[in-house]
C-alpha cells in the first residue's frame, strides 16, 4: 500500500513539475519572440533617416514601441560611416536594428558581432539590385516601387520580432503604403511623359530613380560625395553636358555645389537641386518628410526636363 501511494505520489509531482517547466518554457518562447527589452519596451533603432521615416509610419501610435535613429540628422548616406561610441550605447538598447541593407551598411557585421541578441532587420531582403563594377547600388528607397517593397519588408520583418503589436504595424503599413502608391501615381502622370531625358546627377543615388521614370543619366559629377572629380573627369561631363539639348544639372542639398557649380559656368547650363531624402530631423514629424521631398523632386525635374 505504501510504495503504491508513493507512486502515486511521484506520479503526481512529477506531472506538477512538467506543467511548470511547459508554462516556464512557453513564457520564455513569447518573450525570446518579441525580443522585448528588461522595460517590457520594444525598442527599435534605425540606420539612417530614410529607415527612420518608414518605420515611424509603421509604429505611429504604437503603445509600448520606441523608435530613435542611431545617425544626426545630417549624417547623410552611410557608404563609409564609422561607428561611434555614442553608436554602439545606442545599439545595445536597441531590440531590433532597421537597416537599409545592400551594402549601404558596411558596419554591420561588426554590429552584428557586438550585439548578438539583436534582430537585424533588412529593409532590402529579396529587392533586385542594380550593380557596377560588380557592386550593388544601395539606394534603393529612391525608387518608390522599390521603397513600398522596403516598407513591406519591414513590416513583415517587425511583425516577425514583436508579434504583439503585429496587427497594428499591418494596419499602419495599409495607411503608409495607400500613400506611397498615390505618389507613385502622380509622379508617373507628371515625368513619364517629360520630352527630355537626360540628366547629370551630383553622385551614385539616383539610378533606381532613373529607372523607374525612364531617365537617362549620362554622368556623374562625383562618384562619392565629398570627392572631387579630377581635371578629366570634369572635361568629361562638360563635353556631355555641351551636347545637351537641354542643359541642366542636378546637385544634393547635402553637399557642396563647387563642382557642379564649375560645370555649369563652362557650359551653361542651369543647376537645380534633387534631394536623396538621407538627412533631416528624427521627429515624429518626420512621417511625411519622404512625401514631400519626393514631390519637390517632381516638381524641379518637371521643370527642368521640358
Amino acid at each position: 500500500m505504501k510504495t503504491t501511494k508513493y507512486r502515486m505520489l511521484w506520479t503526481f509531482l512529477s506531472t506538477v513539475l512538467l506543467a511548470a517547466c511547459l508554462l516556464s518554457a512557453g513564457c520564455g518562447g513569447q518573450q525570446a519572440s518579441s525580443q522585448k527589452g528588461k522595460d517590457g519596451t520594444f525598442h527599435i533603432v534605425t540606420s539612417f533617416y530614410p529607415m527612420y521615416i518608414d518605420v515611424i509610419n509603421l509604429t505611429d501610435g504604437v503603445e509600448g514601441v520606441t523608435v530613435t535613429n542611431m545617425t544626426k540628422p545630417q549624417t547623410g548616406c552611410l557608404h563609409d560611416y564609422q561607428l561611434t561610441t555614442e553608436d554602439m550605447k545606442t545599439l545595445e538598447k536597441a531590440d531590433a536594428f532597421v537597416v537599409n541593407g545592400a551594402g549601404m551598411e558596411s558596419f554591420l557585421d561588426k554590429v552584428i558581432k557586438m550585439q548578438e541578441g539583436m534582430t537585424v532587420i533588412d529593409a532590402s531582403r529579396g529587392i533586385d539590385l542594380m550593380e557596377e563594377d560588380g557592386e550593388a547600388n544601395p539606394h534603393v528607397w529612391l525608387s518608390i516601387t522599390k521603397d513600398i517593397e522596403q516598407v513591406k519588408n519591414i513590416r513583415d520583418q517587425l511583425k516577425e520580432a514583436d508579434p504583439a503589436h503585429a496587427d497594428q504595424y499591418e494596419a499602419n503599413a495599409e495607411t503608409y503604403l495607400a500613400k506611397l502608391e498615390a505618389l507613385k501615381a502622380e509622379m508617373h502622370a507628371a515625368l513619364d511623359d517629360v520630352p527630355h531625358k537626360d540628366i547629370v546627377t551630383f553622385h551614385e543615388a539616383f539610378p533606381y530613380f532613373a529607372e523607374e521614370f525612364g531617365l537617362h543619366i549620362l554622368g556623374v559629377i562625383e562618384r562619392e560625395p565629398g570627392a572631387d572629380p579630377t581635371p578629366a573627369e570634369l572635361e568629361t561631363t562638360i563635353e556631355q553636358v555641351k551636347e545637351l539639348p537641354v542643359k541642366v544639372l542636378f546637385a544634393e542639398p547635402q553637399y557642396s555645389p563647387a563642382a557642379a557649380e564649375t560645370i555649369a559656368r563652362e557650359t551653361g547650363a542651369k543647376l537645380y537641386s534633387l534631394d536623396p531624402v538621407v538627412t533631416g530631423e528624427a521627429t515624429p514629424d518626420a512621417k511625411d518628410a519622404y512625401l514631400v521631398a519626393m514631390k519637390k523632386n517632381m516638381e524641379t525635374l518637371k521643370e527642368a526636363l521640358q
